[in-house]
């Protein structure tokens, strides 16, 4: 139902029928109260969005590091292949050589797995987030829900007491 269809509604008017002012006011009210729970989906669809890219970002950023480790690996390979073949010539340098690369290559290798790790840590707390996000506006269209219950059952009972009795 669209809010200017509920400011616009009228009634027909009886005898001792509602107050047209009071039917008006709680119009009001309602299209008010329903602007804002569209804005409120609109503004957590667009926060969704953003929470997705940037979901999406760091499982780009993951990528890029795994092919980073695995060309890291290929060098690596690379590397310990060319300094057998020096180490033909020149025996001892080569073996320190190699020895040094590979060093440089598993340090390089532990902070890209470190950085594999932190993402992954903070791809769980990001869904952690966002999950307690969504579930505090679950409760919170809950506890909407059910006050607009209770108010409707008040708004019942009040209608019984103003009937007039039989």
């Amino acid at each position: 139902m669209e809010v200017e269809n509920i400011r616009q509604k009228e009634f027909n008017r009886r005898f001792r029928g509602y107050d047209p002012h009071e039917v008006h006011v709680f119009l009001d009210q309602v299209a008010e109260r329903l602007t804002g729970l569209v804005k409120e989906g609109q503004d957590l669809r667009a926060q969704l969005a953003e929470l997705a890219r940037d979901v999406k970002k760091y499982r780009q950023r993951e990528q890029s590091l795994e092919a980073t480790l695995a060309q890291t690996r290929e060098v690596a390979q690379e590397i310990k292949t060319n300094a057998e073949r020096e180490g033909q010539l020149l025996v001892a340098e080569a073996e320190l050589q190699a020895e040094k690369i590979l060093g440089q290559a598993h340090n390089r290798l532990a902070q890209i797995h470190d950085d594999i790790a932190e993402l992954k840590r903070q791809r769980a707390q990001f869904e952690v987030r966002l999950r307690s996000l969504v579930e505090a506006h679950l409760k919170l269209l809950d506890v909407e829900t059910e006050r607009d219950r209770d108010l409707a059952e008040l708004e019942d009972k009040i209608k019984i007491l103003r009937s007039p009795s039989a």
